[in-house]
């Protein structure tokens, strides 16, 4: 008897916020702008809703958005007249290499360069490495095991400069930890370990300049639109103190709102123990990486003190002896599958993004348009650092990349703080901003570590919101006291 023959799958229907980001696009096409406005801005806005609406449905990859964003500058942008000069049209030619500017900005090949190290890491195993001996070195009890998440987490923060894989090194030892404890993976025990593990990279993306994408964006955007950037110590100086209390904070609410069940005793450290037995002595890979990102670390932190090399030339300094024959870590080919270069896609446009709304004059516009509205040139700088910072923790609660966010509206909020009266210290005010991005604490899906550990099915977003909201609530008033004393202090408000 002849077999069926096998039904075919139904055609993928396009995904409804693909149409919602399409008539975005058209709506703002469609209203009429002020002559102030070129034509150019004009349809530059009309791409950032296009992108805003497409980024924050996830209507489809961010890799795929990014690509459909330099199609469209390319042709809209190209018919356009150019804003210099308006009797001629940009052409299509001008126009997609103002949509790829992005990818001949440093703060790129910093991207670029910090997926390598990342992929490193986990190539030789030294993240495992590092994180189970800090762990080992912490303590066993309960509450120790979740300071040495928070101390894991800070360490791999310095050397991991990629948030996602540091939550896939952490997680795995964590789970062991969580098993040896014998609980259930559904236990406050479990569920506290896996959300300090996720709220614990959020926070020090805050700290440390190249623990996370949207830093090395926000630094990207301010040395295009500001003409300066702030230095890896001086960000460090100024984010620390904030990601030091919060961890503190973290750890309490953990222990206050998800109470260790008491047969949750000291049996965790055993399986650390022997999870570091099992690893050996240190490879001569691992003890050549281990000495190279202490030398970046060294070269970043005394940029401007003892040299003036900057973060991205370091960095590939650092990734040559990585690659160098012999005295390396990984080749080529072992690193090309370890690296997510749509992350590099999404980077670069999301740069150039942001560059094109400045050049058609949008942003300017646009920050004119918000002061007006808002009435922020009325205002301190205090003031206007607690509005935008609310805003954009808010926004936040829309968006599930931090990349995103920050190519969406940092351009805008600049141009607002350029739009301002004197006595804004913008480059200050912009890493603040940029401090704010990481605000990824209230749902899972606002980060991708949160998506990580959510995996694990040890919490679920009703328990992570619990203390996330808590988290964002304490993290934003102590960043509004900071603003009034320490931050001032060191003039960056």
């Amino acid at each position: 008897m002849q077999s069926a023959a096998p039904v075919p799958a139904p055609p993928a229907r396009l995904p409804i916020g693909l149409f919602a980001g399409i008539a975005a696009l058209i709506a703002v096409l469609l209203i009429p702008m002020p002559p102030e406005l070129p034509v150019a801005g004009h349809r530059m806005i009309a791409i950032l809703a296009f992108a805003v609406v497409v980024w924050v449905t996830e209507a489809v990859s961010y890799e795929a958005s990014a690509i459909m964003v330099t199609a469209l500058m390319a042709f809209l942008l190209g018919t356009a007249p150019s804003v210099a000069s308006p009797d001629h049209l940009y052409g299509t030619s001008a126009a997609i290499a103002m949509a790829l500017t992005g990818f001949a900005n440093p703060a790129l090949a910093l991207v670029a360069g910090a997926l390598f190290i990342a992929a490193a890491m986990t190539f030789t195993g030294l993240d495992r490495r590092i994180a189970l001996l800090t762990l080992r070195l912490i303590g066993t009890s309960a509450r120790r095991v979740l300071i040495g998440c928070v101390a894991v987490t800070v360490i791999l923060s310095l050397v991991v400069p990629s948030a996602t894989a540091r939550s896939a090194a952490v997680v795995p030892i964590m789970m062991g930890v969580i098993a040896a404890f014998g609980v259930d993976k559904r236990s406050n025990i479990a569920a506290g370990i896996m959300i300090v593990v996720a709220q614990a990279t959020s926070i020090w993306n805050v700290g440390i300049q190249t623990a996370a994408a949207q830093n090395l964006l926000t630094v990207g955007f301010m040395e295009k639109m500001i003409g300066q950037r702030v230095s890896w110590s001086d960000w460090l100086i100024a984010g620390a103190p904030w990601s030091l209390i919060m961890s503190v904070v973290l750890v309490v609410l953990v222990l206050k709102l998800l109470p260790p069940e008491d047969r949750s005793g000291t049996l965790g450290g055993e399986a650390v123990q022997a999870s570091y037995a099992e690893l050996g002595p240190m490879t001569g890979p691992q003890k050549r990486l281990m000495a190279v990102s202490i030398l970046l670390l060294l070269f970043w932190s005394t940029e401007g003190k003892l040299h003036s090399f900057d973060t991205t030339s370091t960095t590939y300094f650092g990734l040559v002896l990585l690659m160098l024959p012999r005295v390396g870590v990984m080749t080529w080919k072992d690193v090309q599958s370890r690296i997510p270069w749509g992350t590099v896609i999404v980077f670069g446009v999301g740069i150039s993004l942001g560059t094109a709304l400045l050049t058609t004059r949008a942003g300017q516009w646009l920050g004119t348009e918000v002061i007006a509205l808002t009435g922020l040139d009325q205002l301190g700088p205090m003031a206007i650092f607690a509005i935008l910072s609310a805003f954009l923790i808010l926004i936040h609660l829309g968006f599930a990349s931090a990349t995103a966010l920050t190519s969406a509206l940092l351009p805008i909020l600049i141009a607002v703080l350029q739009t301002l009266p004197p006595g804004i210290n913008q480059l200050g005010m912009t890493m603040l901003l940029g401090f704010v991005v990481s605000y990824g604490f209230i749902l899972p899906i606002n980060a991708p570590q949160n998506m990580v550990c959510l995996g694990t099915e040890t919490f679920n977003a009703r328990q992570f919101a619990k203390i996330g909201i808590l988290v964002t609530l304490i993290g934003y008033v102590l960043m509004l006291v900071m603003s009034a004393t320490y931050w001032r202090w060191l003039g960056w408000i």
